[in-house]
């Protein structure tokens, strides 16, 4: 059902070489979706869906992040200046902390 013609002259995502660019028809990817969904996440490669022979979708698999957390791609990168917990101003300083005004 699946079919890798490469036919396509200009590729649909530009970082995937068409010698892996896997095709299927519409009508075969609805009857068929969730096991060319597996198929695309266990082999990693775009499925791209044609309607009357001319593309229309691709499915992609996911991106595996490399870190397990977004704040790992900046450890590191942050210099700490000074004491972080102690206030930048002096109590007296603080209007909340003055006389009240009458």
């Amino acid at each position: 059902m699946i079919s890798n013609p490469g036919v396509f002259k200009s590729g649909l995502h530009p970082d995937i070489p068409l010698a892996n660019m896997q095709e299927i028809n519409a009508s075969d990817f609805k009857a068929r979706c969730l096991a060319i969904l597996d198929e695309a996440n266990r082999t990693g490669e775009p499925v791209t869906i044609l309607k009357r022979g001319k593309p229309v979708a691709q499915l992609m698999p996911p991106t595996q992040p490399e870190e397990r957390y977004p704040q790992q791609a900046i450890f590191g990168s942050v210099e700490i200046l000074g004491d972080i917990v102690e206030p930048v101003l002096a109590p007296e300083d603080w209007e909340a902390e003055g006389n009240p005004r009458a």
